[in-house]
């Protein structure tokens, strides 16, 4: 076993959620070695012709991953195991928060085609395909930002891609939408949080109207544009907005998980053309640290 390979704890918890054998021709043969292949390259971010031949050849893994990204596979393996750590308590529900991190995309994330991908051997397009492929330009050049939503456990629940230019405040629902963990023991998947907390840029009427409805309770700061714009409407402003400390004091659990969650450099720079292969990328970062004990 090579150093960041899974271990056989980790593996005993992944095995079950992953696509049954039986194609004709070994199609899905030998997940373990492949699996470690794409998890290597996710957490180094070098060339996939590149890999170590103890994985075999690199065709097969980059290929295994492209269609896992495109199919959905991966989002399906990640709410498997998350469902696993919430039927062991292991998902801190009492508070989840918001928060967005900008990824600078490598030379070679650019220049995807302009025609629509497909699913291999569907006609379908791949899933979190997007006309902008989730790039834009800013100072800083080519860009890709990660809207996530990040449990207590500093542990990634949900997240949206992007392009890097994009603002925070209007992704919010989209990404609280994204949560839906399942219940194996039966009913509807939980997709609220007890608590929901973000900075000043997450706060807007829309965003807060909807979390009331919800009945989501939520800390987020208000900006003093917005107080004061309140205050002079007088009473047709409204009631000002709760706030609570010690609830606020938490919101650096999701700058925790999206350190962790950077740590891998194919997603701190993205080196992927297509949004839905670098989207898998994530997924699988994402599906590495809810794997760690």
């Amino acid at each position: 076993m090579g150093r960041g390979d899974l271990t056989n704890a980790e593996w005993a918890r992944l095995k079950p959620h992953l696509p049954a054998f039986g194609r004709r021709g070994g199609r899905w043969s030998d997940h373990r070695k492949v699996i470690n292949g794409i998890l290597f390259r996710v957490r180094t971010g070098i060339p996939w012709r590149d890999l170590p031949e103890r994985f075999g050849r690199w065709k097969t893994i980059y290929e295994r991953h492209r269609r896992w990204s495109a199919d959905g596979t991966w989002d399906r393996i990640l709410r498997a195991v998350q469902a696993d750590a919430d039927l062991a308590g292991r998902i801190d529900w009492s508070m989840v928060s918001v928060d967005s991190t900008s990824c600078r995309a490598h030379q070679h994330a650019a220049g995807a085609r302009k025609k629509k991908p497909r699913v291999p051997k569907k006609r379908t397009t791949p899933r979190h395909h997007r006309p902008d492929e989730g790039l834009g330009r800013s100072r800083g050049g080519l860009t890709c930002k990660i809207h996530l939503a990040g449990e207590g456990g500093c542990r990634p629940m949900a997240f949206l891609l992007t392009p890097g230019q994009w603002g925070d405040a209007p992704q919010m629902i989209e990404v609280l939408k994204r949560i839906r963990v399942p219940r194996p023991q039966g009913g509807h998947p939980r997709t609220r949080p007890d608590h929901l907390g973000g900075d000043k840029a997450y706060s807007s009427r829309r965003n807060r109207r909807y979390l009331r409805r919800r009945r989501i309770k939520h800390t987020i700061p208000e900006p003093k544009d917005q107080r004061a714009n309140r205050q002079r409407r007088g009473s047709a402003g409204g009631r000002p907005a709760g706030f609570d400390r010690e609830h606020y004091r938490r919101r650096n659990e999701v700058e925790r998980t999206i350190n962790r969650l950077k740590n891998s450099r194919a997603v701190a720079t993205r080196y992927d053309k297509r949004a839905y292969v670098f989207h898998g990328t994530v997924t699988a970062a994402a599906v590495r640290l809810w794997l760690l004990p």
